[in-house]
């Protein structure tokens, strides 16, 4: 499969990055500075460039750029990503003197991006950080994903089973996202509040 990572020179792009190169899948990373895109790309042994460059012949863009970024750079890309399938991994969170909350009260994230575009748009992998997919041993969590449309779906859930030790669920339709988006706000809380790096896994669903 060949991945675009939007924003794949931030930390979780290039953690992401790094994990699919070694698992085989052909990688590159964005930037809206075509020169600093080439030079992450070549730090991580993956092709690099501008964020429009990039999505030119992907399977998979995955928009991995902060959240109060995202709507603006899938707008300013609507043209290069055209039907491609979007993976949105942002979550919109706020961090108050009293917690970290949810930012969003109604629409998710993906949501608005999936009206911003004309691609199909799934979401999914907000209970991953970083820091987790860094890590060389398989994560013992599992990654929920949700759409409306399984061109997006598809991709990203076989995606995700890859970079995990669980299992790649369907969560259902893109209206989920928020719930899923609104659950990163619990997990970051519980990771800072226990100094761990904690993730989701479900109970109760047998094996295929």
């Amino acid at each position: 499969m060949n991945v675009a990572i939007l924003g794949g020179t931030g930390a979780f792009g290039r953690a992401l990055a790094a994990r699919l190169r070694d698992l085989g899948f052909d990688i590159a990373v964005g930037s809206r500075d075509h020169q600093r895109g080439w030079e992450r790309g070549a730090e991580l042994g993956v092709r690099g460039g501008s964020n429009e460059e990039i999505v030119e012949g992907a399977d998979l863009v995955v928009l991995a750029v902060k959240s109060n970024a995202a709507i603006d750079t899938a707008r300013e890309l609507k043209r290069a990503i055209g039907t491609t399938p979007v993976l949105c991994v942002a979550s919109d969170v706020l961090f108050t003197d009293s917690g970290i909350l949810p930012a969003r009260d109604e629409r998710s994230l993906a949501e608005e991006l999936a009206e911003a575009i004309e691609a199909p748009v799934a979401s999914g992998l907000q209970s991953v950080s970083a820091i987790d997919l860094a890590s060389k041993e398989l994560l013992d969590q599992d990654a929920l994903i949700c759409g409306d449309d399984p061109r997006a779906k598809e991709p990203a859930l076989e995606l995700a089973g890859k970079l995990i030790g669980g299992r790649a669920l369907d969560a259902g339709p893109l209206a989920n996202s928020r719930a899923l988006e609104a659950m990163t706000a619990v997990i970051l809380t519980v990771n800072k509040r226990y100094r761990a790096h904690a993730g989701l896994r479900l109970t109760g669903i047998p094996d295929k």
